[in-house]
């Protein structure tokens, strides 16, 4: 098991949602359809209805999730990013199955928010069966069912802002297309000129995997999982809440030819994310012999975290 003797006690005030279940809705609202053509035949569909355009997400956010983006887009900064990716990347918290973290992070969720219906396994479940209905690679179902693994970071005591949100590049201009991006008028970076004009430190076509991106679950599931499964995977898992380039068209500019192959894969990606809610529950019981056949055809029988 990860090594949690380092855990820090987080101030409450640094975690103003009810759960994670708090920012996932709120993305639903703020994205209340697919793109088109990211949903094949028979694949994920929105679990809410159909609506004209985009809703006024500001209005309708609740406060504490408000509260969320204000921490987030004040405090996550170059120097923040550089740390936690040393402090992380380096996997030294101990060696764990995949069925250990899905269950134990299940009792961390389960802490802030009990309701056992938005279980960590059913989710991953409900996104990987859409996945696997939708006739998707194996490889793709798989990174499915895992992508949210990376949120273990919460039992490392970072506080909600370091672990869930949509991400975006740090080291350049804030875009006006992340969600309330008017909070980054109170992040550092935006007065240091090395970080505040639109390339930052970065060059144009200098590639995505050049860039420093908002530390959360993704980042960190990345290095955790980027041994064992493909380009394509390694992708999904790092930008899936990469929003303000994926469904905003944002940052072009810094993109290089494998990025732009493989948005592709992000894109059909985000329904089998957002959209595979179900009312009914999986059948765990039926299902969890295909998926622990899937976990042992790609990776060992534990990671290192």
């Amino acid at each position: 098991m990860p090594d949690q003797s380092h855990t820090q006690q987080i101030d409450p005030a640094s975690n103003p949602l009810g759960g994670f279940e708090d920012w996932e809705t709120f993305m639903e609202k703020r994205y209340p359809e697919p793109l088109p053509g990211t949903v094949p035949a028979g694949g994920a569909r929105t679990t809410l209805k159909q609506r004209d355009g985009y809703r006024d997400y500001r209005a309708e956010a609740r406060s504490c999730v408000k509260e969320f983006y204000h921490q987030n887009h004040r405090l996550q900064t170059v120097e923040l990013v550089r740390a936690k990716q040393a402090e992380f990347g380096r996997l030294g918290r101990g060696e764990m199955s995949v069925w250990d973290a899905i269950a134990l992070l299940d009792t961390i969720v389960d802490d802030s928010d009990p309701d056992t219906e938005n279980s960590q396994l059913l989710h991953a479940l409900q996104s990987g069966e859409a996945a696997r209905e939708a006739g998707m690679p194996r490889w793709f179902v798989l990174t499915t069912f895992l992508h949210d693994l990376g949120k273990l970071l919460c039992c490392y005591g970072e506080p909600q802002w370091s672990v869930v949100g949509d991400t975006f590049p740090v080291g350049c201009r804030f875009s006006d297309k992340i969600v309330f991006s008017e909070f980054f008028s109170e992040n550092p970076d935006s007065a240091d000129p090395r970080y505040n004009t639109e390339h930052g430190i970065y060059t144009p076509g200098c590639g995505l995997e050049n860039v420093l991106m908002s530390w959360g679950h993704d980042e960190y599931l990345y290095y955790v999982l980027r041994p064992y499964l493909p380009e394509a995977s390694h992708y999904i898992i790092r930008y899936h809440s990469f929003y303000p380039w994926h469904r905003e068209g944002e940052y072009e500019w810094m993109l290089n030819d494998k990025d732009r192959a493989m948005l592709r894969w992000v894109k059909a990606f985000n329904p089998f994310d957002l959209y595979s809610k179900k009312d009914e529950r999986p059948d765990v019981a039926k299902l969890m012999p295909y998926y622990q056949e899937l976990v042992r055809e790609f990776l060992p029988g534990k990671l290192r975290w």
